[in-house]
């Protein structure tokens, strides 16, 4: 049954391409029409988009506005329920999906990751308002219900995703040959990279991180209890790493540094795979040894493909992946999450500190 709500609710939001634009802004409350949910935000993750966005470099308003709710990853709770929306009812805990589709045949078979035009929209990203405010409103297609057991990390689910896809796509692709891989290595140590470990761990896959963060890190110490290795790039340079591991079956490269993406690929072993998820801005130029990789990728039947965002599949697999790995890590998430900062104070949430894995902006809490 639809709830009608008439008062105003709290929002952050920026201005596309103005640096340092974010600001609380008042807005009305959404209503849950015929087909739509009413969603209640619980809380928001915070990532490296986020922050981008607020410094200006990208972001797109909604058309007739000139303001961008941000926020993309949110764990909310379903307030009021339209006429015809079916399968959630009011207190059911969701996890919404980012992209909207477009008109392309991609999107219109549900793969809207895999855009062939390009006029898609994102929830906080590209126009469309985002999570980051006390309400919105959200059709079926794109709510995944979250298992109340899984409450406390479930936010996560989105960055989840994104990794669910990058290695479900790297295996896909290599059913093209008899592939076995027994060692994997993953660039970076934020939340993909560790994310990205924990599915790889859940494989059998013998993993070896390399990132800026001292050893004795949190991050380094949450990936030893992986079982994944952990190393520092200013003693471990990646262009070092083939000749240190042997076999390098599947790289992922999380850092966001287009100088590492290519310092990684001479370092994969034959039949390898690298998958791209982390964005590059700017103009940065290096040289590259072009014919060297060129040659080991043809004679090696090497592959490195980009991959970004995720269509609602691989969030139905984090779900599974989340239970999977509490069983056999207890906790491992929620290690995870080292910041939670209330709404009010969402300038220091967007701050990124060099310690930070993951910050939550606390919305409501129940």
């Amino acid at each position: 049954m639809a709830k009608t709500l008439t008062a105003t609710m709290r929002a952050v939001a920026v201005t596309p391409m103005q640096a340092g634009s974010a600001r609380q802004v008042e807005l009305p409350v959404p209503t849950a029409t015929p087909g739509t949910a009413l969603m209640r935000v619980l809380e928001v993750g915070i990532d490296g988009t986020d922050t981008e966005i607020n410094e200006g470099l990208y972001g797109a308003a909604p058309p007739g506005s000139d303001f961008l709710v941000i926020g993309h990853e949110a764990l909310s709770r379903v307030e009021a329920v339209g006429e015809g929306v079916l399968g959630f009812e009011p207190g059911d805990l969701v996890v919404s999906t980012v992209r909207r589709p477009d008109d392309c045949p991609n999107c219109q078979a549900g793969e809207s990751d895999m855009c062939l035009f390009g006029n898609y929209t994102e929830r906080g990203i590209k126009g469309a308002h985002g999570y980051m405010g006390e309400y919105y409103c959200e059709a079926p297609a794109f709510m995944v219900k979250i298992p109340p057991g899984l409450r406390p990390f479930a936010v996560l689910l989105e960055p989840l995703s994104i990794v669910e896809k990058a290695s479900f796509q790297a295996w896909k692709m290599q059913e093209r040959m008899l592939w076995q891989p027994k060692r994997a290595v993953v660039l970076g140590a934020g939340q993909i990279g560790i994310l990205c470990t924990i599915l790889l761990r859940l494989r059998g896959i013998e993993v070896h991180v390399y990132a800026k963060s001292p050893s004795d890190s949190l991050q380094g110490r949450i990936l030893s209890s992986l079982g994944a290795t952990y190393a520092n790039v200013d003693d471990h340079p990646v262009i070092g790493i083939r000749e240190e591991l042997g076999q390098i079956d599947f790289i992922l490269e999380a850092t966001g540094n287009s100088s590492v993406a290519f310092e990684a690929m001479p370092q994969l072993g034959n039949n390898g795979v690298l998958c791209l998820t982390g964005v590059s801005a700017g103009n940065r130029s290096i040289e590259i040894p072009a014919d060297v990789i060129n040659l080991q990728m043809v004679l090696g039947n090497r592959v490195a493909f980009g991959s970004v965002n995720a269509n609602r599949r691989y969030f139905e697999m984090g779900v599974e992946h989340f239970q999977q790995a509490e069983r056999q890590w207890p906790g491992i998430f929620e290690r995870l999450i080292t910041r939670r900062v209330p709404f009010d104070d969402f300038g220091a949430a967007l701050d990124r500190r060099p310690e930070d894995i993951k910050t939550l902006l606390t919305i409501a809490q129940t």
